[in-house]
């Protein structure tokens, strides 16, 4: 863990060197717009707990700093959806855990292509604040145990129940997509970003039921950008 994070702070300030030093070459573009789209994730156990990826949605504000020679900065203020669907396999249960988030990315933001159609690259730390959650299940989830032909053996059961301990999440994200110029201050993006959670969702004490709980997410997103410089 400790590595991961050394290695998120140096290709931030080797970015942020980067950036200064462009500054001096280069006329900036500064852009603001929004974006959407679903989500797509799981929680990452240990012990494992047998999943199928949950659906879910993104939407949010955008603000781009940009260089005119392909790199800039991207930062994002999204409400976003996660959790986890638990796979009972042919058994006829169903349960679904899903938590929104509101999401803080910052990252790098690299361009290529021509002035019309451009291809782009983001990548950067993430934090997120758990603004709620929500539980649904065609089954008593306090009361599993006495069901008749519910999965109990050899299966992890106690995050049915469990209340999350961490309400900030926070992790890792890289996407790419293409940028459509309609006008000259308009345009039109489509990306595919992926999260991967560093922090735990319940508890990770030698006590606690689960010593990992991470996130993963995958996101598309459609966003509107308008070119305010």
């Amino acid at each position: 863990m400790k590595k991961i994070k050394d290695i998120i702070l140096v290709l931030i300030l080797c970015f942020s060197f980067s950036v200064v030093k462009a500054q001096t070459l280069y006329e900036s573009r500064v852009s603001i717009g929004g974006k959407a789209g679903m989500t797509m994730s799981k929680v990452m156990f240990s012990p494992s707990v047998p999943q199928s990826m949950l659906m879910g949605y993104t939407a949010g504000i955008a603000f781009r700093y940009a260089e005119e020679k392909n790199f800039g900065l991207m930062a994002e203020l999204n409400m976003s959806q996660s959790g986890w669907k638990e796979d009972f396999e042919d058994e006829p249960f169903e349960y679904t855990r899903k938590l929104t988030y509101v999401r803080l990315p910052i990252m790098t933001h690299i361009t290529f292509g021509s002035h019309k159609v451009k291809g782009f690259f983001n990548a950067g730390p993430e934090v997120g604040f758990l603004l709620g959650e929500s539980t649904s299940a065609n089954f008593d989830v306090n009361d599993y145990q006495n069901i008749e032909g519910f999965p109990i053996v050899n299966r992890n059961n106690e995050q049915l129940t469990l209340p999350v301990k961490n309400k900030i999440d926070y992790g890792i994200t890289a996407g790419a997509g293409m940028e459509f110029v309609a006008k000259q201050k308009h345009s039109f993006t489509l990306e595919g970003r992926f999260y991967y959670g560093l922090g735990n969702v319940f508890g990770s004490r030698k006590k606690d039921a689960f010593s990992a709980s991470t996130g993963m997410t995958i996101m598309v997103t459609l966003g509107y950008m308008y070119r305010l410089k």
